[in-house]
C-alpha cells in the first residue's frame, strides 16, 4: 500500500512541474542551501550520510572492500590533496578531465563535450560553488536521471591513494569540479563501480535531457548530412570519432592530424559552391583547441581559392583556433561514428533555434499486468501499454525528398547501472508502431486489444530488440492517429521506463488509457419476484431467522463451487463475504434476505459465464492478462493503475486468477463504485472526506 502511495504522490509531483528543467528534485531529500547553512552554522565540514566515504560507495566487486584494487585507498577533502584547492580555476576546458583507474572514458568524454557550451556546463555544474567563499565541505550538481531532473548533493571526500585521486582528476592539479561532478554521478548510480563501461550518449543525455541518435558512418543513410544540418539548427549537440583497433591507438595522430578514439564536436554543416557546383562541407573542433585536420578543405588549403569571396567570409575558414572544415564526403571515410544529442525544447536557450515537439512518458512492465513481451507472445502482447501520437504537419523541406512527418522515438529502461550490484542484467526492450483504425481515431480513452492489433502489421518499430539502456530510432510516417506500443522481448519481465517522442512539427502524443467508469444495472426485484423454489431453497440454508450472515455465505459459496470441475478455487473469503454483505445489505441487518440473496446468485450466474469466456485454455482459472476486457464484459472500465493494484491483490504467482478471487474483485470494485457515488452527490467526479469518514471507510 505504502508503495501505491507513493507512485500516486510522485504523479502528483509531476503534475505541478517538480522534476522540470528550472525545479529540480532534490536527491535523496537533500536540500542544498539547508544543508550548507546548517554547516556553516555549526562549524563542521559536511559529511553524506547517503553516500559515506566508505568502500561500499567505491563498489561491490572489482572495487570491494576485499578487491586488491581498494587497497590502499583513503578518502580525502581537496585541501588535504593540495594546498590551494579550486573548484574551477580559469573556465571549465578539456585539460580539467583526466581519466583515473575506473573505466568511465565514455563518462569522461560526455563532461569534456559539456565544456563547449557554457550554458549547458552551467545548468549541470552550479557556479556559485568555492573552497572560499561559504565553504563547508559540500557541494551539488545538477543531473537528468529518468525523466526528471535532481539536484545532487555530495560532500568533498574523494578516494585517494597515495596523496592523488584515484580516478578522475585535472591536469593542473589543483581544480576539482569534475572530480566532484564524478562523484556525483556515482552517487545517483550507487558506487563508483556501478559507472564502469558506457556510452557517451548516455552521459550526453544525463547532462541536457535530450535523445540521442546513433550513426555509423560507414552505412551512413544517404541523407545524413540534410539530418546533421537540422539537427544544427535545433541546437543540439553532435559528436564524432575515429575508432581504434587497440588501447595502443588512443589519441594516435594520423598523417592528416586526425586524433583517433578522441571525441570531436561537429559545429557546422554548409554548402558552398565551386565553378556552380555544390560542394558539402561540416565543421569539427578539436576540443584541445589544437591539432587540426590538413587535408582538402582544411584552414587555408587550395579548395578554398575557388570559392566565391561571400561564401568564405560567412565561414571563418582559417582560424587558429582547433576548429576546421572537411568535405562531408571526407568526413564519413575518415569517422566512424556520429552521435547526435537532441535537446528538449526546456534545455535550448537560444532563441534563433528550432525546437522539437516533445513528449514524454513514464511507464512500468508489471508481470502478471503490463509485462506482455513482444509481438510473438500473442496472449500478453496487448496487455502492454500504449501511447498515441498524431502527426499532423508534414516536414518543412524533407532531407530525403519525400513528404511526410519526421520524429524519433526513444524507449529507455530505468536503474540499469544500479540493478548491476544485485546481479541483475538489463530487459531486452523494444517497441512497436502501429495505425489506429478509422473507428477509433481522435480517442485515448482507450486501450486496443487483440481484434485490433494482431489484424495488422505494425507500420514501424524499433531497428533490433536489445539490452541496452535505450533503444532509440528515427522514423518518417504519413500524418495520421498511430499508437507505440512499448514492451521487453519475452512476457513477464518486471522493469520501468520512460518513453519519449520528439517529432520535427507539432504533434499531439498521450497514454492510450482507458476512462474509468462503471455501468452497473441496479437489481430492482421484490420477493414475489423471486422463483418459489428458490424461496423453498432459501428457507433450509438460511435457518430460522430467514437471513443469511457472513459466515453463512462463506459456506454456501464454498459448497456450490466445490461441485464445479471447471472452476479453480481455494474458497471465498471471510473478507469477499462481507463485502457482498455490506453491498447488498439494504436494511442494515447485516446479513442478507430473500430478496437480498437473490440478487447474489443471478450476480453469480453472470460472473461465471463471464469467468468461463476468458478461461481460454479452460484450466479453471484465468490469466490476469485478460483481467481488462473480463471486467469491461462486467460492465467497468478501468485504467492501468487500478489494474496493476488489482492483480497484485488477486493474482497468484502463476500470473492465474481463480474464481473466488474474480468475484471478489468485481463485488470489491462494485462496492467502491457505490459508495463513491454516495458521496459525490453533484457528479463532479471528486469526493472530500474528513479523516474519520476516510479511516471508516478504509477499514470497512
Amino acid at each position: 500500500m505504502s508503495n501505491i502511495a507513493h507512485v500516486l504522490a510522485k504523479r502528483k509531483d509531476k503534475e505541478e512541474g517538480l522534476g522540470g528543467n528550472d525545479n529540480a528534485i532534490p536527491f535523496n531529500n537533500q536540500d542544498f542551501q539547508k544543508l550548507r547553512r546548517e554547516c556553516l552554522e555549526s562549524g563542521k565540514l559536511f559529511c553524506d550520510p547517503t553516500f559515506p566515504a566508505e568502500f561500499r560507495s567505491l563498489g561491490y566487486n572489482q572495487l570491494s572492500r576485499y578487491s586488491s584494487k581498494t587497497i590502499g585507498v583513503e578518502w580525502k577533502r581537496p585541501s588535504e590533496v593540495c594546498p590551494d584547492p579550486k573548484f574551477i580555476c580559469d573556465g571549465a576546458t578539456r585539460t580539467d578531465i583526466c581519466q583515473g583507474t575506473l573505466g568511465d572514458c565514455w563518462l569522461l568524454a560526455a563532461i569534456a563535450s559539456l565544456t563547449l557550451d557554457t550554458q549547458i556546463l552551467g545548468r549541470v555544474v552550479p557556479a556559485d560553488q568555492s573552497f572560499t567563499e561559504q565553504y563547508a565541505g559540500i557541494f551539488h550538481f545538477q543531473l537528468w536521471q529518468y525523466g526528471e531532473w535532481v539536484d545532487v548533493v555530495i560532500d568533498d571526500r574523494l578516494p585517494t591513494r597515495n596523496g592523488e585521486l584515484l580516478f578522475v582528476h585535472s591536469a593542473k592539479g589543483n581544480e576539482f569540479w569534475s572530480a566532484l561532478l564524478e562523484k556525483a554521478y556515482a552517487k545517483v548510480n550507487s558506487s563508483y563501480e556501478a559507472l564502469s563501461g558506457g556510452s557517451t550518449t548516455e552521459g550526453f543525455e544525463d547532462f541536457t535531457g535530450g535523445i540521442s541518435e546513433s550513426y555509423e558512418l560507414l552505412k551512413a543513410p544517404p541523407t545524413l548530412f540534410k539530418i546533421i544540418r537540422k539537427a544544427l539548427d535545433r541546437g543540439s549537440l553532435l559528436g564524432s570519432s575515429i575508432d581504434i583497433s587497440s588501447a595502443a591507438e588512443t589519441e594516435a595522430i594520423t598523417r592528416q592530424k586526425l586524433v583517433k578514439g578522441h571525441a570531436y564536436s561537429v559545429t557546422g554543416a554548409e554548402v558552398v559552391h565551386v565553378h556552380g557546383s555544390p560542394v558539402q562541407l561540416v565543421r569539427l573542433r578539436n576540443p584541445w583547441g589544437q591539432v587540426e585536420w590538413t587535408g582538402a578543405w582544411s584552414d587555408g588549403s587550395k579548395e578554398w581559392d575557388r570559392v566565391l569571396p561571400e561564401e568564405k567570409a560567412k565561414l571563418n575558414y582559417s582560424a587558429e583556433d582547433g576548429e576546421f572544415w572537411m568535405a562531408y564526403s571526407d568526413f564519413v571515410k575518415q569517422y566512424s561514428k556520429l552521435e547526435i544529442c537532441n535537446l528538449t525544447p526546456d534545455t535550448l536557450m537560444s532563441k534563433g533555434v528550432a525546437r522539437w515537439s516533445y513528449h514524454q512518458f513514464e511507464g512500468t512492465w508489471k508481470v502478471g499486468c503490463t509485462a506482455g513481451g513482444c509481438r510473438n507472445n500473442s496472449a500478453t502482447f496487448c496487455s502492454n501499454p500504449q501511447y498515441m501520437i498524431k502527426l499532423d504537419e508534414t516536414d518543412d523541406d524533407p532531407h530525403d525528398g519525400i513528404d511526410g512527418c519526421s520524429f524519433l522515438v526513444g524507449l529507455m529502461q530505468k536503474d540499469m547501472r544500479q540493478e548491476r550490484q544485485f546481479g541483475r542484467d538489463l530487459n531486452t526492450i523494444g517497441f512497436a508502431i502501429y495505425k489506429v483504425p478509422d473507428e477509433y481515431q481522435g480517442r485515448n480513452n482507450i486501450h486496443l486489444g487483440p481484434n485490433v492489433l494482431l489484424r495488422q502489421r505494425a507500420v514501424a518499430m524499433s531497428d533490433t530488440f536489445i539490452n541496452l539502456r535505450e533503444v532509440c530510432c528515427r522514423f518518417k510516417l504519413p500524418p495520421g492517429e498511430y499508437v507505440i506500443i512499448p514492451s521487453t522481448f519475452e512476457p513477464h519481465r518486471k522493469g520501468s521506463f520512460i518513453l519519449r517522442v520528439f517529432a520535427e512539427k507539432h504533434a499531439n502524443a498521450s497514454p492510450m488509457e482507458t476512462d474509468i467508469s462503471a455501468n452497473i444495472k441496479e437489481d430492482k426485484i421484490s420477493e414475489k419476484d423471486v422463483d418459489p423454489h428458490f424461496q423453498h431453497l432459501f428457507k433450509q440454508v438460511a435457518g430460522n431467522d430467514s437471513e443469511i450472515s457472513a459466515l453463512e455465505l462463506q459456506n454456501i459459496l464454498d459448497r456450490v463451487v466445490s461441485q464445479r470441475t471447471d472452476l479453480k478455487t481455494d474458497g471465498f473469503s471471510m473478507e469477499t463475504c462481507r463485502h457482498i454483505v455490506s453491498l447488498l445489505d439494504r436494511d442494515g441487518s447485516g446479513k442478507l434476505g430473500l430478496v437480498e440473496f437473490h440478487i447474489v446468485w443471478m450476480k453469480l450466474q453472470k460472473y461465471m459465464e463471464i469467468f468461463k469466456i476468458h478461461d481460454t485454455d479452460n484450466s479453471g482459472t484465468m490469466s490476469s492478462h485478460e483481467i481488462r476486457e473480463a471486467l469491461s464484459d462486467a460492465g467497468f472500465q478501468l485504467n492501468t493503475p487500478i489494474l496493476e493494484v488489482i492483480v497484485m491483490h488477486y493474482a497468484d504467482k502463476q500470473s492465474a486468477i481463480d474464481f473466488d478471487a474474480f468475484v471478489g474483485c468485481i463485488i470489491r470494485l462494485e462496492l467502491l463504485f457505490h459508495i463513491f457515488k454516495k458521496f459525490d452527490k453533484n457528479n463532479t467526479g471528486k469526493i472530500e472526506l474528513d479523516l474519520l469518514q476516510w479511516l471508516c471507510l478504509a477499514l470497512s
